[in-house]
Parts: structure tokens; sequence; C-alpha cells
């Protein structure tokens, strides 16, 4: 009686792995240099693989771009746990500022895709509620301390993810470092010493939907 082959099952698994992770390895390069609007053939193209084979391990660009910046949210989220862990809540607000600004000005797809919305990627926006609510946590102690003025939100830092993400898309390659100079400006104007009236924010849900329209 003829031996039976060896299964093809295990190599075909070992095969999808590894295409897996050339797709993921080419998107986050391409995305980090041209932003996420890269084609999905040239991610394709880039990983050595077919284009049939990308959609099969990511049928949707959202998906891709989830898979592709899993760690950076994962970092992202810790980053705002650390700094609520600090003994001082306040220089723990600047540092988290500048760290994810800093995150932002390296990696214009990370930029765009911190403050997109994909609805699909369950584990990107955990990630995500995780940093919020550290960072809210954070605010709300700063405030206590009489370091944050009093009428700051978390929305305002999303507005200021938005902004700098929009400058270092726009000039980061001639100014890598603009990102500084803004996030300097912004905890400027959150210090509790520069408090003066302003107009009344966005609610969330009118941000929320603002942040759909950033999804491809």
């Amino acid at each position: 009686m003829a031996r039976a082959g060896p299964s093809r099952g295990p190599v075909l698994r070992a095969d999808a792995s590894r295409n897996r992770q050339r797709i993921l390895t080419a998107a986050r390069e391409l995305f980090s240099r041209r932003g996420l609007a890269v084609p999905m053939e040239d991610i394709a193209r880039h990983a050595g693989v077919g284009v049939g084979t990308l959609y099969r391990r990511f049928p949707t660009r959202p998906d891709l771009i989830a898979a592709a910046f899993e760690a950076q949210m994962t970092a992202y989220a810790d980053l705002a746990e650390e700094a609520l862990a600090a003994a001082q809540p306040w220089p723990a607000f600047c540092r988290y500022v500048g760290q994810v600004c800093e995150m932002q000005a390296r990696n214009c797809g990370f930029a765009a895709a911190l403050t997109m919305t994909l609805p699909r990627a369950r584990e990107f926006h955990a990630e995500r509620a995780r940093a919020c609510t550290a960072i809210s946590e954070l605010a709300r102690r700063c405030q206590e301390s009489g370091e944050l003025r009093s009428d700051f939100v978390v929305e305002d830092l999303i507005l200021l993810l938005v902004a700098n993400g929009a400058v270092s898309a726009a000039v980061g390659q001639a100014a890598p470092d603009l990102w500084r100079r803004l996030a300097g400006y912004m905890l400027q104007a959150f210090a509790a010493r520069n408090e003066a009236p302003l107009p009344p924010g966005p609610p969330p849900s009118v941000l929320y939907q603002a942040l759909l329209q950033l999804r491809e």
C-alpha cells in the first residue's frame, strides 16, 4: 500500500502567514512614506504578492490600515497610561502631547490613522478608547491641580492631533520638527495661566461625524 504524501495544509498555512507579514511590512513602509492613499496595487507589488492575495488577507483598505498600525495604537495607549501613572500630572500631560505629536510627525500614515474611524477595527478602537480613558482622567487631575484650563475637553486634544497631522503631511519633509512649535503653542494655550474665554467647541457627535469623513 502506497504511503500517503505529506499534507499540504500546514505548508499553505505557513505561506499564508508569510504573505500576511510581507503585506503588513510593505503597507507600513508605504503608508509611512506616502500616506494612506497609496494604491493597494503598489502595496501588493512592494510585498511581492498578487493583488488577489492582498485582498484575501485584507478585504478592504480600512482592514489593512487597522492591522498595519495595530502596534502603534497599542504604544499610543501605553503612553497615555504611563502619563496617568506619573506623580506630577501636568508635566506628564505635556510630555504625552509631545510624544504623540512626534509619533505623528515621524509617520504620516499613522498621523492620519490616529484620527480615523475604521468601523470594523474593534481592537484598533479599543486601544484608542483605552488612551482616551487615561487622558481624560489625567486631564481631570491637571485641572484639579490648577495647571490645565478649566474648560479643556478631550476633543481639544483630538483637534490638535488633526491639525498636527495636517501640518506634518504638508511640510514634514522640509521641516520635520515643526510639530514641536505647534505642540508648544497648543500646550501654552491649554495652560490654566493663559485661560481666557473661547468659542464653544463642537459636540462630540459632530466631531465623530467629521472623523468619519477622514475614512477612505
